[in-house]
């Protein structure tokens, strides 16, 4: 009688906290449907794009770099998940393998960006030009700058006379754009309930301005 209550033990024994368990196996499944989530808009955003000029701008197309990251997300998920389910020591060790290795990744990223800071930061102004230049170019990168402008409430790099390296927003007497002389609506502080309102005050503005070139 002892015997038997001894094996049933051993066949139930886990050498994992059935909290930590199921925990791991929650939060490992949350992240392995968003990174499915992740791999389809990488998939849609490449089908979609109708244009290769993002890739003036990105050394490697957006689209690719979410389908790379959701693949690796994927894989390291599936392990956690699996691993934590099954309770399979492999999976969870590489599991914990993977996570080390991002940790060091990003880690090691943050240090060289502090101390080439300098280097950093040309690499990225170089980048926000070429961004600003292809504005108009692409939907995907039109977005991004305007994301970017509103969440940290900023206008170009230096500021907002950046844009006349753009070909629609340059103040030359040459240029034909309705635009010119102007800013995305991006670079403008919102007023709450008022969108309407700035709407209008950009058609105004525009207005404004085809009179002046119509006049001289």
């Amino acid at each position: 009688m002892d015997r038997n209550q001894n094996l049933n033990r051993a066949e139930t024994f886990s050498f994992i906290n059935p909290w930590i368990r199921y925990f791991l196996f929650f939060f490992s499944f949350l992240f392995w449907v968003f990174s499915l989530l992740i791999i389809a808009i990488g998939v849609y955003a490449k089908i979609q794009k109708a244009t290769d000029t993002v890739r003036d701008t990105f050394l490697v197309d957006p689209a690719v770099v979410l389908i790379v990251a959701g693949v690796v997300m994927f894989f390291i998920t599936f392990c956690g998940c699996i691993g934590a389910l099954r309770e399979n020591i492999r999976l969870l060790k590489t599991f914990s393998l993977s996570l080390t290795l991002v940790f060091l990744t990003q880690l090691a990223i943050a240090v060289l960006g502090f101390f080439y800071s300098d280097q950093t930061r040309d690499a990225l102004g170089k980048f926000v030009k070429k961004a600003l230049v292809h504005y108009r170019d692409d939907l995907d990168l039109q977005n991004l700058m305007d994301y970017i402008q509103k969440e940290f409430k900023c206008c170009g790099w230096n500021n907002y006379t950046d844009w006349s390296w753009n070909m629609y927003f340059n103040c030359t007497p040459e240029n034909p754009s309705s635009e010119r002389c102007s800013v995305p609506y991006s670079c403008c502080t919102p007023v709450p309930g008022e969108v309407a309102g700035i709407v209008l005050s950009q058609i105004l503005i525009c207005q404004i301005q085809d009179e002046i070139t119509s006049v001289s």
